[in-house]
């Protein structure tokens, strides 16, 4: 067999030409335009493979010496990558938050790798720059809604920035609440501010004992992170436990002044529009009279549920939001963008100020760089492909998407509501659910006594694992599980299948196949029969 040349020819080709029109990737490509759907039902196979058989493919830790020929690789990769990857794009897909992708993303990914821009800088990204500051604005109009004068005076400011383009909601969390905790520690004269100081210096300066930061416990885990990076730490992430899958206002009003009158201050607290495990909405506009009250930050993570603003019939769900001082949102999410697009919005335009930075080189004073006030430098331009799907989709198309989701997620509650064999645990608010297995003879489980239903719902946790696992190996569909509190059950964690409707392909038809396998692997369940038979017979 013929090996790749080591030359500068060579690698002059493989840098300017593409591959001859019967190459693998030649093939790849074709297939690809064509049907994606397709391509992925031929190449990612449903076989049971296990993660350590995956492993031995990847199991070499040496650079390779030689260079291969592009088709040999692409051969490689179908074989090794491609047939064991997730088929996110499946419409029987629907245990997390990724979906299918509009087709024209794929030409979109090959201009971005082509153009291969940098958003750290306007020398860069000369055009992209202005691009991604005006999909910021656009975001932060759908959040804010203010007037023409505001953007016209704010889009292109050299001085402000409306928003910081990210990887994903993880990094928008931790840019906002970076901004919060500057402004909080800002210079006053006396003292040249936190970024500069230092947190001890800060704490010593402004008289606080510690800062910390609020949400339920249904918080995403990067609020977590956010803490510990900022040099909070993570025994100041005040966790407020929501049985009904909300933060309470008046529970957060409570801890929070409790926690100000030992000496310390609350930095910010956070809502969630849409939680990660259940698809909630907090309150928002009745926890941004608490932040008031409290005089702290109000911060939205709508990583998930942001997308529902562009909805006329549904985005009262989120009623508040606008009184947010930063939020966030992910357009990998329920906007149908690549991986890789995550946004952090500023309601003052002044606030992204608190981090600002300048290098000789780079993010002089004055220029329009993003760098510098971004907590990642180098950068791709993502806000491309979110530019291009709020032209090419538009607030109606998204319209479209964002009720068809919701809706479905509302119809697939009853489809489980009115099975005798199974138990709807959180009604959805968007487009995210959970329930489980539950025998018909246990319909009445919550009237029984607390200990029978602790004994019984640990059978049941275990059934959905179970079940769980195998309905993922079988590789004919994915449903998610998670642990949660549920009020009827006396606050108890019980273990639920969870799952996220948000790829348009996915019908009532599938969702009907789904639950049918899950009962049919159930049906094989040595814990199911024995509950079906007797419900509070001990199990050994």
């Amino acid at each position: 067999m013929a090996k790749a040349e080591v030359s500068l020819e060579h690698l002059f080709r493989v840098f300017t030409k593409p591959e001859h029109s019967d190459s693998t990737l030649a093939k790849i490509e074709r297939h690809l335009s064509d049907n994606i759907s397709d391509f992925l039902s031929q190449h990612v196979v449903t076989k049971k493979t296990s993660l350590e058989e995956i492993e031995k493919d990847f199991s070499s830790a040496s650079v390779p010496d030689s260079p291969e020929f592009v088709s040999e690789h692409a051969e490689s990769l179908l074989n090794k990558l491609v047939a064991h990857s997730v088929n996110t794009y499946s419409p029987t897909f629907i245990g997390h938050m990724t979906s299918a992708l509009p087709y024209f993303h794929l030409t979109l990914a090959k201009l971005l790798v082509g153009l291969n821009q940098n958003l750290v800088k306007i020398e860069t990204s000369k055009a992209f720059t202005p691009l991604e500051r005006q999909t910021l604005g656009m975001m932060h109009n759908l959040i804010y809604q203010q007037d023409d004068k505001f953007y016209e005076d704010y889009l292109h400011s050299a001085d402000h920035a409306l928003g910081s383009f990210c990887s994903g909601g993880t990094v928008a969390n931790i840019t906002a609440l970076w901004i919060a905790r500057n402004q909080l520690l800002s210079a006053d004269g006396k003292f040249p501010g936190v970024a500069k100081a230092g947190l001890a210096a800060a704490y010593r300066h402004y008289g606080y004992e510690n800062i910390g930061v609020m949400s339920s416990n249904r918080g995403h885990y990067s609020l977590s992170k956010t803490v510990d990076v900022l040099g909070i730490g993570r025994d100041n992430m005040l966790t407020v436990q929501s049985p009904t899958q909300k933060l309470d206002p008046q529970q957060a009003l409570k801890l929070g002044k409790a926690y100000q009158e030992s000496g310390n201050k609350l930095l910010a607290i956070i809502g969630i529009a849409g939680t990660t495990e259940t698809g909630h909405v907090d309150p928002l506009d009745e926890l941004a009279d608490v932040a008031k009250e409290l005089n702290c930050w109000f911060h939205v993570d709508a990583a998930w549920g942001g997308a529902t603003l562009f909805s006329e019939r549904y985005r009262s769900k989120l009623a508040g939001i606008e009184r947010a001082d930063s939020v966030t949102i992910d357009a990998h999410k329920q906007m149908y963008v690549p991986m890789g697009a995550g946004m952090a919005l500023f309601k003052d335009p002044k606030h992204s100020n608190a981090v600002r930075h300048h290098a000789q080189y780079v993010l002089r004073e004055g220029s329009k760089d993003l760098g510098a006030t971004t907590l990642e430098g180098s950068r791709n331009g993502m806000a491309m492909m979110v530019y291009s799907s709020l032209h090419i989709l538009g607030r109606r198309g998204y319209e479209l998407l964002i009720n068809k989701s919701i809706e479905l997620a509302f119809e697939f509650a009853e489809m489980i509501n009115v099975h005798p064999e199974f138990e709807l645990t959180t009604q959805p608010t968007l487009s995210l659910l959970t329930y489980r297995l539950r025998p018909f003879s246990l319909a009445q489980l919550a009237g029984m006594p607390a200990s029978d239903i602790t004994n019984i719902n640990n059978k049941l946790n275990s059934l959905t694992v179970s079940v769980q696992k195998q309905q993922r190996e079988a590789g004919k569909s994915f449903v998610s599980r998670t642990r949660i509190e549920i009020e009827k059950y006396n606050g108890e964690a019980i273990t639920v299948f969870r799952v996220v409707l948000a790829n348009p392909l996915t019908t009532k038809e599938h969702l009907s196949d789904i639950l049918q396998e899950q009962l049919t692997i159930a049906n094989n369940s040595r814990i199911w029969n024995e509950l079906s038979v007797n419900p509070t017979s001990k199990i050994a």
